[in-house]
């Protein structure tokens, strides 16, 4: 009787761990992909970020992704702010100046969260926003420098 009881519960928890890893695959398969371009905003790539920051060592650079990846590395000097928690207050603390070049990132092409707080900033008058679309994913394959916490 324990052995049935034992097989039956054994092998309902295989297939339900199958069914979760699946399922998972496929929902990776199904994230939406982030905008090819936002109107009026400027894209990026990892190097011209750096080139960015170089010239302009005060820029404001926004990581939209969750703190607990923040602290696993970021770019040096990007404030952490999730895009599900950016407020206007936010980013008047950072720039009172709404011509001022704002640059957001996130987890690259596959992560809406950096566009998500581009449409925000848009939406409440800054005029100078930048968007790092490749984020975290393409600079850490390009190996470039990380800043952990």
């Amino acid at each position: 009787m324990f052995v049935h009881s034992f097989t039956a519960n054994f092998s309902r928890s295989i297939i339900i761990l199958v069914s979760m890893l699946f399922s998972s695959a496929i929902n990776a398969e199904q994230k939406p992909y982030a905008p090819e371009t936002i109107d009026d905003v400027t894209i990026v790539s990892a190097e011209q970020v750096i080139d960015m920051i170089l010239a302009n060592p005060e820029m404001i650079v926004i990581d939209s992704r969750k703190k607990t990846e923040y602290l696993k590395g970021h770019i040096e000097g990007a404030t952490n702010i999730l895009n599900t928690r950016l407020k206007v207050e936010d980013l008047k603390q950072l720039s009172p100046d709404k011509n001022k070049a704002i640059l957001f990132y996130c987890n690259g092409s596959r992560c809406l969260r950096s566009s998500d707080s581009i449409n925000k900033a848009k939406s409440w008058g800054y005029t100078d926003l930048v968007w790092f679309r490749g984020g975290w994913k393409e600079w850490t394959e390009k190996r470039l420098p990380v800043v952990t916490d």
